[in-house]
């Protein structure tokens, strides 16, 4: 199954959406208090753009007076004909039988780049591990100045939103 790094984590806050093209197909990726769901963001009914649409919960109502409001953020809306969805499982609200919209799995992966310089100046590595050396500096024609800087290692971590399709 093919993967497709849609995003940083931190692009999509909780609560919000992005909207991608992957493979030719516009998909709606959500974040729902920190899990993410992936939706396509065309409408079954007839073809709107659903990821585009209100995002709201359910009213439920035991008896009669009293409602609650339930699934808070987890349905969106088609903005065309205000067919509604349940992110997480794609379902529709009026025929969760039979209506549907395609849903994608998405994971969250943790990559790390490093790199390193030595304090003489003398080689630089990489994550690939290549080195470049002093002697292919003197090869084209640079001379080693009087002054070293100081160096430091650094780390990025990076928590990326991964759809796979």
């Amino acid at each position: 199954m093919p993967k497709h790094v849609v995003a940083q984590v931190d692009d999509i806050p909780p609560g919000q959406r992005k909207i991608v093209s992957v493979e030719g197909r516009s998909i709606g990726v959500f974040n729902l208090g920190g899990d993410f769901f992936a939706i396509r963001n065309q409408c079954p009914h007839e073809g709107g753009p659903l990821c585009e649409g209100v995002v709201s919960g359910l009213v439920s109502s035991r008896t009669p007076g009293e409602y609650d409001y339930v699934r808070r953020g987890e349905i969106v809306r088609c903005p065309w004909h205000q067919w509604e969805f349940d992110i997480r499982s794609g379902r529709s609200w009026f025929d969760p039988a039979k209506t549907r919209v395609a849903t994608y799995e998405t994971s969250i992966e943790t990559t790390t780049a490093t790199s390193v310089e030595t304090t003489t100046g003398t080689s630089v590595e990489t994550e690939g591990g290549a080195t470049a050396c002093e002697a292919d500096l003197d090869a084209a024609g640079y001379q080693r100045g009087p002054y070293e800087a100081e160096t430091y290692r650094v780390e990025v971590d990076r928590r990326l939103v991964v759809l796979h399709l």
